[in-house]
């Protein structure tokens, strides 16, 4: 959620800076302001009221002691009472509207993004070199199905398209790879936390994922009462709720975590064509870091996650780059975000494995996250930021496809072997 402060002082910047990300807010900003007003105004009428409500009504018993008559003053007390009734009523409505205004609008971006889109993402830096082979290569379909790794029709058959089966050695492989990722993030001092998969709408309006994108997540209804929960589409929905509705001593700051947790999504539109097997899916693995910090560490913050998110890449000795991404491309959450993208041959292109993002403090004030600052004893707001640690879901095509040799083997990373028990090379015989 945005600081009210800020689009009162400065609305024309507010409004420039959601234009970056598409969004023409003119109006919502306006009418933003005008609710602010009325609110405030009714506000301190019914406190006046209310004022006279409690000076009258400790006029009463002095009035009865002295034997005055009383009905005059029940008579004002009906009526001040209807009326504060009235005005209460004005109030829930006014903030009714205001909230739903402020929730939907997105956070800004930071000032030095490009504006629109994906076509002004801006690629920062390069590691290693793009694949090549001296034979016809095959795509991670052709090699997994080959291999034994992947049943993609047993997982359509269970649970409809969008969804596959990991088996035997591909079962191993895929584990090999969220231990790896934990077990970095521990050495790096991360507290590892295990969420429900399963969240209420605070969660992911917390996040900043609802109202906005009510539509892209399973939802769950309950029969024995009115909640809605849903399944987290990542984990950020959960850990960005841990310290929800707390007060953080300044000195705890920062609190660094990652989980791992498989995702669901309910992925909008048609695949392109290039995007088989396990791209694009309703279910997929991730280990996911989180940090609540300071906002003057926020960015030293970003960087940690930034290069935390590349190191892992690196490990699996990926070629892959990392991106800036445009105003309009940085979710509706997000202030700022880098994606770390790897190459997947056959999709002659790049895919992103890792967004890390900031949120500024636009995660916790809907959640109302505060620290107490010591030199002065008031409450503010943390900062709060994630990045994939990372998703399997696209490692796991890159791996096979990059590492895969002319008789349809593939090389095992160094970092994972000794998650397989020492294998080095993937092959029929030992994928069995």
């Amino acid at each position: 959620m945005l600081d009210i402060k800020r689009i009162k002082e400065q609305p024309e910047q507010v409004i420039e800076l959601l234009a970056r990300k598409g969004k023409d807010a003119k109006a919502d900003i306006a009418r933003i302001l005008e609710l602010d007003e009325q609110r405030r105004a009714l506000v301190s009428e019914t406190d006046q009221l209310k004022a006279r409500q409690n000076a009258v009504s400790r006029q009463i018993p002095a009035m009865k002691k002295a034997g005055q008559d009383v009905a005059p003053v029940f008579a004002e007390m009906n009526a001040l009472k209807e009326t504060i009734k009235e005005k209460d009523a004005a109030i829930s409505a006014v903030e009714q509207e205001y909230r739903t205004l402020m929730l939907a609008l997105p956070n800004l971006p930071d000032e030095d993004l490009l504006p629109g889109g994906k076509e002004n993402n801006q690629p920062l830096r390069y590691f290693g070199e793009p694949h090549s082979f001296d034979f016809q290569p095959k795509n991670h379909v052709e090699l997994c199905v080959a291999l034994g790794l992947i049943d993609y029709e047993r997982g359509v058959k269970m649970g409809g398209n969008g969804f596959w089966l990991y088996k035997g050695m591909g079962a191993r492989l895929e584990w090999a790879l969220l231990n790896y990722f934990i077990n970095e993030h521990l050495k790096d001092g991360y507290t590892f936390i295990l969420p429900p998969h399963m969240l209420e709408y605070q969660c992911g309006l917390t996040a900043g994922q609802f109202p906005k994108f009510d539509d892209e997540v399973y939802k769950i209804a309950n029969p024995t009462d009115d909640r809605v929960h849903y399944m987290l589409p990542t984990a950020e929905a959960a850990l960005a709720s841990y310290y929800r509705d707390e007060m953080l001593k300044e000195s705890e700051l920062p609190h660094k975590m990652f989980a791992y947790t498989p995702c669901f999504r309910r992925e909008a539109g048609s695949y392109r064509a290039d995007e088989r097997g396990m791209v694009r899916g309703h279910q997929f693995n991730k280990v996911e870091m989180f940090q609540y910090t300071l906002p003057e560490k926020s960015d030293e913050a970003f960087e940690e996650l930034v290069k935390k998110a590349e190191n892992l890449v690196k490990g699996l000795g990926f070629h892959f780059r990392t991106v800036k991404l445009a105003a309009g491309d940085c979710s509706a959450s997000m202030a700022r975000t880098y994606d770390i993208e790897i190459q997947i041959p056959s999709m002659n292109g790049y895919k992103e494995v890792s967004s890390v993002s900031n949120a500024r403090d636009y995660q916790a004030r809907r959640g109302n996250i505060r620290f107490k600052r010591e030199a002065t004893g008031k409450p503010e707001f943390v900062h709060t930021l994630n990045g994939s640690g990372l998703a399997t879901s696209r490692i796991l095509p890159a791996l096979v496809e990059q590492n895969q040799l002319k008789d349809g083997s593939v090389k095992v990373p160094e970092v994972l072997r000794p998650y397989l028990g020492g294998i080095e090379v993937l092959t029929p015989e030992n994928c069995k």
